[in-house]
């Protein structure tokens, strides 16, 4: 499989992720929207299909459609990100590269789909933020630092040890591993989303995060660039960990 495959499979995969979970959360936190104040439950479930959704768009190149799978495989030591993709520092660029820009695409377009509502003068800075990316209820960035960890070494190590797992009959089918991922991140949500808003992944809020610096959104507000680095620093140090931890499972 080429770079330019590899890419383009990543970069959907990543839009479809970011478009369908900031989506679900500007249906949430935008007034006038059908599914305003729908709650934490509706966020995380969008967020558990949005996973799913992406699954399926990059299922050929691995989905990893998160620059801390991506770097935890890395870190794990496996030959290939998936059957035929070889890890090299091509290959690894290549995905990087992908997530980050169909992350901001994807953020892109649900500005788009929900231009009118963010536009409304009722609806508050902190909420058009909130669609775009991650921040914490409880500012301490150690802490909040330690929460990215500890969501994303979950993830990480349970996509690894569900890899290992569905070796044991292959191939998996795409519709299981879709549904399987899905649901883990809407437990992690579930459990461990609520002092961050758990980005678990540094392309979902850094993408969407620059989106929001560069559209033209009215009453927008800061885009937060002193807590960015929490959501980018914290999930790759969980997924590194996650894949040392994993050596020696495949």
């Amino acid at each position: 499989m080429g770079l330019g495959e590899i890419f383009l499979s990543e970069f959907l995969g990543t839009a479809t992720l970011t478009l369908f979970g900031c989506g679900v959360v500007a249906n949430v936190l935008l007034g006038k929207s059908k599914g305003y104040d729908g709650g934490w439950l509706l966020i995380t479930f969008g967020w558990g299909f949005a996973v799913m959704s992406g699954v399926f768009v990059a299922f050929s190149t691995g989905a990893h459609i998160n620059p801390a799978v991506t770097l935890g495989l890395l870190a794990n030591g496996v030959p290939e990100y998936a059957p035929g993709v070889a890890v090299t520092v091509g290959t690894t660029l290549t995905y990087l590269v992908a997530e980050f820009t169909g992350a901001f695409l994807g953020g892109v377009l649900c500005w788009a789909a929900y231009r009118q509502h963010f536009d409304q003068p009722e609806a508050p800075p902190e909420a058009k933020l909130g669609v775009f990316s991650t921040g914490p209820q409880i500012r301490n960035a150690m802490w909040n630092l330690a929460t990215e960890i500890i969501g994303t070494f979950a993830l990480v190590f349970i996509i690894l040890a569900y890899g290992v797992a569905a070796a044991v009959e292959p191939p998996t089918p795409a519709a299981l591993s879709g549904i399987t991922v899905g649901l883990l991140v809407v437990g992690i949500g579930a459990s461990l989303g609520g002092p961050t808003g758990y980005a678990i992944n540094p392309a979902r809020d850094l993408g969407p995060r620059v989106a929001h610096a560069l559209l033209p959104i009215k009453g927008k507000g800061s885009s937060d660039w002193g807590y960015s680095w929490v959501p980018i620093v914290g999930p790759i140090v969980g997924g590194v960990l996650a894949g040392l931890a994993a050596r020696g499972m495949y």
